[in-house]
């Protein structure tokens, strides 16, 4: 009995051996178990980096609408803005042969000069800009005499086609009781032009002798005449 005793007892302590091991084992597996989410989450790494993987889909899908819409902004606007403006900006300068040329005599009574207006017509089919002052040179029995500046303001315009634009030339009248010097023609040479035209003086037939300090003729500038009428 002794001996069976013994050997149940071995047998249980075996037994309990046995169950320890299996509950450590048990244990073990279940402690595997945290590396489980270890795992997943390092999935979830992995799912972190499909998530940047859709993000930067969403990235890319933003990038790639903005730079559409960047160019349909930039580059339509842009560019049809650009031509539009440098378009109208594109006004090149009156030419003598674009223009008709005509004067006519001024002079209001009372007035202590003569006056002639000349009249810039634009017939080039086109608009041009003009400004400043015209060269105005009156033939003579006595040689040219140049017309000196008033020293007004001298804008800039736009001379549309078909319209014109007018600037005076001031003289004196020759009170003398001599014969003075008479004139004989006017040569207008238009702003920023070389080439000139020879138009019939109609104005007073002459002009006082001077004592040469200064030519008596002034010339104003392009648009200061009013209506040139």
């Amino acid at each position: 009995m002794r001996v069976h005793k013994l050997t149940f007892a071995a047998l249980a302590v075996a037994a309990g051996l046995s169950l320890t091991a299996c509950q450590n084992d048990n244990a073990g597996t279940g402690q595997s178990d945290p590396s489980s989410p270890s795992t997943v989450s390092s999935s979830g790494g992995g799912s972190d980096s499909g998530s940047s993987d859709q993000g930067g889909a969403k990235n890319s899908a933003g990038i790639s609408s903005a730079t559409n819409s960047g160019a349909t902004s930039s580059g339509g606007t842009g560019t049809a803005a650009g031509t539009g403006s440098n378009a109208n900006a594109k006004v090149g300068k009156c030419r003598t042969d674009e223009l008709e040329i005509t004067a006519k005599d001024n002079t209001i009574d009372g007035d202590p000069d003569g006056t002639v207006v000349v009249t810039l017509t634009n017939h080039s089919g086109r608009d041009c800009t003009i400004s400043g002052y015209a060269g105005v040179d009156l033939k003579t029995n006595a040689g040219s005499l140049s017309a000196k500046r008033t020293g007004q303001q001298a804008g800039s315009a736009i001379l549309k086609n078909g319209k014109s634009t007018y600037f005076p030339v001031n003289y004196p009248f020759n009170k003398s009781g001599g014969s003075g010097v008479r004139i004989t023609g006017l040569v207008v040479t238009p702003p920023d032009e070389t080439k000139s035209v020879t138009l019939n003086w109609p104005g007073a037939a002459t002009l006082p002798v001077t004592d040469g300090s200064g030519s008596p003729v002034k010339v104003g500038p392009v648009g200061s005449a009013g209506q040139g009428g």
